[in-house]
């Protein structure tokens, strides 16, 4: 099926790899992909005319590349991490803080999933704790919008209730001031949100829009130890089947047997439903880029 891309801009954007080096090792030891990849990957179709840069933000010696400044980037995009926000204490997390208010000053609009939702709550002065319920893993089931949510322009064309990939334990429990949730659902009720200060727009999901079947397959088998051991499935056999059926799902996403198996739907096949909250996101930058 052929797609014309979101926007042919000739946009610079920034990927802000939230993960510290220790954890992004991990990554290559496991054979996990790189969330950095992942957005690398939607721009290369979705806006192939821009230009990406990566960024370490957790890494002690982490500066924007030589010679430039924020504003040199039409926007940022945060991706997820195994850090954990409220430990203000931790260097691989208060740089980020930092940097998060430094966007903000300066008026960048920027996108976020997952660590990046719960970034912006903490910087704007919201609350993010251990979320109750445990962790959420694989695929967030029945998201509902909200009636803001419904409005907003970061949702626009997305069904009312859907699925979406996810891997969390914290959440956020209390956004800022004037910060509306747009919905959530019965395990984590704020899954996505829109902050603005001025000029600065930060749009943010708890679940992952970039992510598909197969990078979530090869997520889960890495996490295998501790989704046993949290009672998610009784060994880690069992771990392995299920990711390897998320694989297998990918390489056919026609196949009846593994949608029912999984209970997965277009909602989380199809790209034009699973990433159009990053598209809306496109859209914004390119607009503000004119």
């Amino acid at each position: 099926m052929s797609h014309s891309p979101t926007t042919t801009a000739a946009l610079r954007l920034c990927i802000v790899n939230g993960y510290p080096q220790a954890s992004r090792e991990n990554f290559d030891r496991s054979n996990v992909g790189h969330p950095h990849d992942l957005f690398k990957d939607f721009l290369s179709r979705e806006a192939p005319n821009a230009t990406s840069e990566i960024v370490y933000v957790a890494d002690p010696d982490f500066a924007l590349p030589e010679g430039t400044t924020i504003d040199d980037f039409d926007g940022y995009i945060w991706t997820g991490s195994d850090l954990t926000v409220y430990h203000v204490d931790d260097p691989r997390v208060a740089g980020q803080i930092d940097f998060a208010r430094a966007l903000t000053a300066a008026g960048a609009a920027s996108w976020g999933s997952c660590w990046g939702l719960q970034m912006a709550a903490q910087v704007d002065g919201g609350e993010v704790a251990v979320n109750p319920n445990g962790r959420e893993w694989g695929i967030a089931r029945n998201i509902q919008l909200n009636d803001a949510g419904r409005r907003s322009p970061m949702l626009e064309g997305k069904p009312d209730t859907f699925d979406g990939f996810i891997m969390h334990l914290d959440e956020v429990t209390r956004l800022p001031q004037a910060t509306e949730s747009l919905g959530g659902n019965e395990h984590t009720s704020i899954q996505a949100a829109i902050f603005e200060h001025g000029d600065a727009v930060y749009w943010a999901t708890q679940y992952h829009p970039e992510y598909n079947l197969y990078e979530m397959g090869r997520l889960i088998a890495a996490r295998a130890e501790a989704l046993v051991r949290e009672g998610h499935f009784p060994d880690e056999d069992a771990v392995a089947t299920y990711a390897n059926d998320m694989m297998a799902l990918y390489a056919d996403p026609q196949s009846e047997t593994l949608r029912d198996l999984l209970s997965i739907g277009d909602d989380i096949i199809d790209p034009e439903i699973r990433e159009l909250e990053l598209r809306n996101w496109l859209l914004l930058v390119a607009s503000r880029s004119n």
